[in-house]
């Protein structure tokens, strides 16, 4: 009980410092593009993750196993953080939340032809209410409209779960070196390319920015592997869903921001499903994949390496991947 209560205060601090860190790349967005603000963000990455592969003495080469599945994945990385960071830009942090809560609803709808999960009427049932929650906060054709940066946020959803279940598909038979640096250096060198026709001058305060959000990226990946060792995956997952209420605190506190009443709604009906999804998932008897459960890291935005692969460095003997 005791380990569950660590956990559990584990995983919501890191997932504060998440929400903090989306704060910088909110104010940076009003700024600087979301390809300048990847390729500085991995680039300030780049020394943490270093240490850690140079951590690595085991046999092997960089070469995949899985080159395709290994190529598609590291290409959807790269477009879940441009859409996502872009997103922000556009949108009240609240509203990129919830349509980002999605990705369970997805990554369960994706492992059925990706895994061979099998889908029983209650995680379907859960799956379309969570999707009506989804129209709910867009509500096409009432408010302020459908936008390019809801549009922006969904595509950062439908991309990021499909790295999820690519890795969960691919991730035994791949070495972490791999599942982490392919997504990291295509993401420097693809927003390298487009650098010169987007580039702005950024002062010393911008780069210190970018800074921090590579030191909040790493301290909560740290947070959440240390809740993960702590406390089962039923107990911490859940705790994703606890960035909705940073965001609308920051949303207040910085931009302004408040949650309308469909967001909140909404949210509410994404948030119930995707709970229930987590919950179903960890009774033995209903799931052998565990797609949900088992993809631990928040979106794979190419910037820094997933939790899952972090996780494997980690490892004690007997606990599972």
């Amino acid at each position: 009980m005791v380990d569950n209560l660590r956990g559990a205060l584990l995983s919501l601090a890191a997932f504060g410092a998440y929400a903090t860190h989306d704060v910088v790349v909110k104010l940076l967005g009003e700024t600087f593009t979301s390809f300048q603000i990847m390729f500085f963000s991995g680039l300030m990455g780049f020394p943490f993750v270093t240490m850690m592969l140079m951590g690595d003495r085991r046999d092997g080469t960089l070469i995949p196993a899985h080159p395709w599945w290994s190529a598609l994945r590291s290409v959807a990385a790269v477009a879940t953080g441009v859409m996502g960071f872009f997103a922000f830009s556009q949108l009240p942090m609240a509203t990129c939340y919830a349509i980002f809560f999605a990705m369970p609803l997805l990554i369960t709808l994706m492992a059925i032809p990706m895994l061979g999960e099998k889908v029983g009427m209650r995680r379907g049932i859960a799956v379309i209410a969570g999707l009506l929650g989804v129209l709910i906060v867009l509500r096409p054709g009432g408010g302020d409209g459908f936008s390019i940066g809801h549009l922006a946020a969904l595509g950062a959803a439908v991309t990021g779960a499909l790295t999820s279940v690519i890795v969960r598909k691919i991730g035994q038979r791949e070495r972490s070196v791999v599942l982490m640096l392919y997504p990291m250096v295509l993401t420097f060198f693809a927003m390298g390319a487009i650098m010169p026709f987007v580039y702005v001058p950024m002062s010393v305060v911008d780069l210190g920015l970018t800074a921090v959000m590579a030191f909040l990226g790493m301290l909560g990946a740290l947070g959440i592997i240390a809740a993960y060792r702590t406390a089962p995956a039923v107990i911490v997952a859940p705790m994703q869903y606890s960035q909705i209420l940073w965001a609308a605190l920051y949303g207040w506190l910085f931009f302004e921001e408040s949650v309308d009443f469909y967001t909140a709604v909404g949210s509410a009906v994404i948030i119930a499903s995707g709970i229930y999804i987590v919950l179903r998932e960890g009774t033995p008897s209903v799931s052998q994949n565990r797609p949900v459960l088992e993809s631990r890291s928040r979106m794979d935005t190419g910037t820094q390496p997933r939790i899952s692969s972090w996780l494997k460095r980690f490892e004690r003997p007997g606990d599972q991947s």
